[in-house]
């Protein structure tokens, strides 16, 4: 430890956010970041505990803590604190194959269960992160780093997003010749269309994905395997395929009215948005635009958060968000201790704006929709909605939401937005390469395994698990492609953690 009594000498310090009604004017990140030497200080801060939480990534209660890739946290903390940054993007990169994305993305599970944050405020893990990844681009250290022999085996992975990507990565650099397939016209998968430009820049991404083709990997976009091309046709050309396309499928909302026009999944929206984005800067008018709108958005979490957003940057009228669920406590209660997840009220950055510009959070609890109203030219005008309570289920005792009788209300709305999730993996793809799917509609495998009931065809992600963290897609991907060398060579020298 550099600074045995840093913890308890320097306060936690993040990095500056603009105002709300400032950064809605565009769609560009809107942190500065630390100095080096303040980012030094927050390296001070680490206790590099006897049992470091923050790098266990493990179930506690149904939930993770501490990162699911290991990182090791402690060790580059005291790097950047000692001002030893190459080594700390070295230790870095060991365990996580984009630190550039995670950095910004990440819910920061390390954070959670960081001893720090027991009593007070825990380290700044994700800021240091990213103090680190930055330093090592512009010093030269992420720079492109081919392998020196190929193996002569070849390996599809189909999909671009997380998963695909660190899969892609590491088989790479043990030597395979990768060929990733990605069905739309840019690659990144979630990190490009489900994720807004605010929260990751999409240069970003290119910047990474330039440094993967220098070392070797090939990118075909455009390309819909399953449709475009034969899944016989890959199995036969290569050694070995990897699927990783995602949880795609998302969740509707059954109620009357359902038809009505002006009513989009949140998926659609934030990816026409994004593209229009990059395509012409909005000028193309190919997107799904809240300008001047009453939006209200079906679903919390983060790509509800998200919408909310995007549709502020629009210049929606107003802007309401619907949760099931009842609010979460503002701080701890006694049944979730750490170093549980803290299932606490989030306000983010989508809904800091709307409280700025509207006066209000727009989040409405324990509501639900129960019919969509139209108008006479079968275009949504408003929903209806109904409160619920939480009761137990006489049939199966399990705790419901249900409705409570005589609650319903009406919310004027003239674009709505569905953000309930996401239900596996789209059939099409799984039914070309004749993999099992099992009840959740994932790609089945073994337990810990990723290998699928067809010879030399892989799965990992959000295909594999289900829609998750981008964290999680990560380790999916490294540890899928841990599985497929050994398949290849009979061993693996891959390191997943």
């Amino acid at each position: 430890m550099g600074k045995p009594t840093g913890f308890i000498e320097y306060d936690r310090e993040t990095a500056a956010a603009a105002t709300p009604n400032e950064r809605i004017k565009n769609w560009n990140e809107f942190h500065t970041p630390l100095s080096m030497e303040k980012q030094k200080t927050q390296g001070a801060r680490c206790m590099n505990c006897g049992v470091p939480f923050c790098q266990a990534g493990m179930d506690i209660m149904g939930m993770t803590s501490g990162c699911p890739l290991h990182n090791l946290v402690p060790e580059w903390n005291d790097l950047i604190f000692t001002d030893n940054w190459e080594e700390a993007y070295n230790r870095l990169k060991k365990t996580n194959s984009f630190p550039e994305f995670t950095s910004r993305v990440c819910p920061a599970l390390c954070e959670a269960a960081c001893t720090c944050g027991h009593y007070g405020d825990s380290v700044t893990v994700k800021e240091n992160e990213y103090g680190i990844i930055e330093h090592a681009y512009e010093m030269g250290y992420a720079k492109a780093r081919p392998p020196r022999v190929r193996t002569g085996k070849k390996v599809a992975v189909i999909g671009s997003g997380p998963a695909g990507l660190a899969a892609a990565d590491q088989l790479n650099k043990r030597g395979h010749s990768v060929t990733v397939y990605e069905r739309d016209d840019r690659v990144g998968g979630l990190l490009m269309y489900g994720i807004p430009n605010m929260k990751l820049e999409k240069h970003i991404i290119d910047r990474k994905i330039n440094v993967m083709k220098e070392e070797g990997i090939e990118f075909r976009t455009g390309v819909n395997v399953g449709k475009d091309v034969k899944a016989a046709k890959l199995l036969k050309e290569y050694d070995a395929v990897i699927l990783a396309c995602g949880a795609k499928n998302p969740r509707d909302i059954e109620a009357p009215g359902r038809d009505a026009k002006g009513i989009y999944f949140a998926v659609d929206f934030l990816a026409a948005t994004t593209k229009s984005l990059l395509d012409s800067d909005l000028k193309d008018n190919t997107y799904i635009s809240a300008k001047g709108k009453k939006v209200v958005i079906i679903g919390g979490g983060d790509t509800g958060n998200d919408c909310v957003g995007t549709s502020l940057r629009h210049g929606a009228a107003s802007v309401t968000q619907l949760e099931m669920m009842p609010k979460a406590p503002d701080s701890r209660s006694a049944d979730n201790p750490w170093p549980q997840w803290p299932k606490v009220c989030k306000t983010d950055y989508g809904q800091e704006e709307a409280i700025a510009i509207f006066g209000q959070d727009p989040r409405v609890y324990q509501t639900t929709v129960k019919e969509f109203i139209k108008d006479k030219n079968g275009k949504v005008a408003a929903v209806k909605t109904v409160k619920l309570e939480r009761k137990k289920d006489e049939k199966t005792g399990r705790m419901i939401m249900a409705e409570i009788p005589g609650s319903e209300s009406r919310i004027e709305a003239e674009l709505v937005l569905i953000a309930a999730g996401f239900l596996g993996t789209q059939k099409y793809v799984a039914d070309a390469f004749g993999v099992a799917l099992n009840e959740r509609t994932n790609v089945s495998t073994e337990d810990g395994k990723y290998a699928t009931n067809v010879k030399k065809v892989f799965t990992a992600g959000d295909m594999h698990r289900g829609q998750s963290l981008v964290v999680w897609a990560i380790r999916e991907g490294r540890e899928a492609a841990r599985e497929v060398d050994e398949s290849l060579l009979g061993y693996s020298g891959l390191s997943v953690q």
